[in-house]
């Protein structure tokens, strides 16, 4: 979605003015026990966070998060040239919240987070547009600290197709050879908002597992971004990770939150207790629809925004604290402390580390 183009910088700015009526969250549960391993697997930062609001989070548990560097609907050079500014400015604005955030690019930042009470924070791109077509760009980008990319956004583009593509394509011929650079320079796949063929097309090429960071589960509800089963059991058996978005609309016409926690029960039984993770792609403001937001969202989204869709979060996960809730919540579906510890960080510790180092 556009609010990437930045999450933070100045292209931030503009919807930043939108949310005129934001407070820190209220959704709240069980205070975190000080030493599970909390993290988000495709999360949000934006510079407008007050201190406060980040103490927060930190103090729900969160100790590392993965975040989208621009707008993942650019292409070309655009892409090239944007990206390039996104990880500088993310680097620049990391740097100075380093009270609270480390720019990280392997596993042992998030060990040293955790002892600084820092979030550790990765990078990743929702398309791989900004690679081109040339491969040394991969190298490029994984040099300055780029260590997670989407094989496609939403439709077609030169490695494979997006979900909302008519008539698209699986895994292509240059596809093939972005997977076999990536996984040759340790980074991680992800397969977040392709569609069926090229999600089944580039588990199977793959030599190393793949993510898909943000999804929901299609046999729970029939929507475009959601994965079948079949596709999660292959995932699984390869030895990937699948991230469960708190994105409502993916799940359910209504705010029952219990819906969310269906789908990450169910995505637990068809992959295992050790395929599984948060990836939230949320804010962690508490957020109240106004007029005036709904106006800068049609402005920003164009023809992607339908009003009738928002609010696209639970109200009940509105806020910095919503870790907390969603740990109580899986608790109350009777997971055990230890599956908990799993699905609410160390699957992504564990894939991070086998993919990245």
């Amino acid at each position: 979605m556009k609010r990437r183009d930045f999450m933070i910088g100045a292209a931030a700015l503009p919807l930043a003015t939108a949310f005129a009526n934001v407070s820190f969250g209220e959704a709240v549960g069980k205070p975190w026990n000080g030493k599970s391993l909390i993290i988000d697997a495709m999360g949000e930062l934006r510079d407008v966070y007050e201190d406060s609001l980040i103490e927060e989070i930190l103090a729900a548990g969160t100790r590392s998060m993965t975040v989208t560097l621009v707008d993942p609907k650019v292409q070309g050079q655009e892409a090239f040239d944007k990206n390039i500014e996104g990880l500088l400015y993310y680097n620049k604005f990391l740097d100075s919240k380093s009270k609270y955030y480390l720019r990280t690019t392997k596993v042992s930042d998030i060990d040293l987070a955790r002892k600084q009470n820092k979030i550790a924070v990765f990078y990743l791109t929702q398309n791989s547009t900004h690679f081109k077509r040339d491969l040394n760009n991969v190298d490029i980008f994984y040099d300055m600290g780029l260590r997670s990319s989407q094989i496609t956004y939403n439709y077609q583009n030169w490695a494979g197709s997006g979900c909302k593509e008519i008539n698209g394509s699986g895994l292509t011929s240059f596809g093939h050879e972005l997977v076999e650079k990536m996984n040759d320079i340790g980074m991680i796949i992800d397969l977040s908002h392709s569609n069926e063929t090229t999600i089944s097309d580039t588990i199977a090429a793959s030599k190393m597992p793949v993510h898909i960071s943000h999804t929901c589960c299609k046999d729970l509800f029939d929507h475009e971004r959601n994965v079948p089963d079949t596709i999660l059991r292959a995932l699984a058996d390869k030895g990937g990770l699948v991230g469960l978005t708190q994105m409502r609309t993916f799940m359910t016409h209504d705010q029952n939150v219990q819906k969310y926690y269906d789908h990450i029960t169910h995505a637990i039984n068809v992959c295992g207790i050790d395929h599984v993770c948060i990836g939230s792609d949320r804010d962690h403001r508490r957020l109240t629809m106004t007029k005036e937001y709904l106006a800068e969202l049609q402005a920003e989204e164009g023809a992607q925004f339908h009003a009738d869709d928002w609010p696209l979060y639970f109200e009940d996960l509105n806020g910095p604290r919503r870790m907390e809730v969603i740990w109580d919540g899986l608790k109350a579906r009777g997971l055990s402390e230890g599956q908990l510890e799993k699905v609410m960080g160390q699957n992504v510790y564990d894939f991070y580390k086998l993919i990245i180092g």
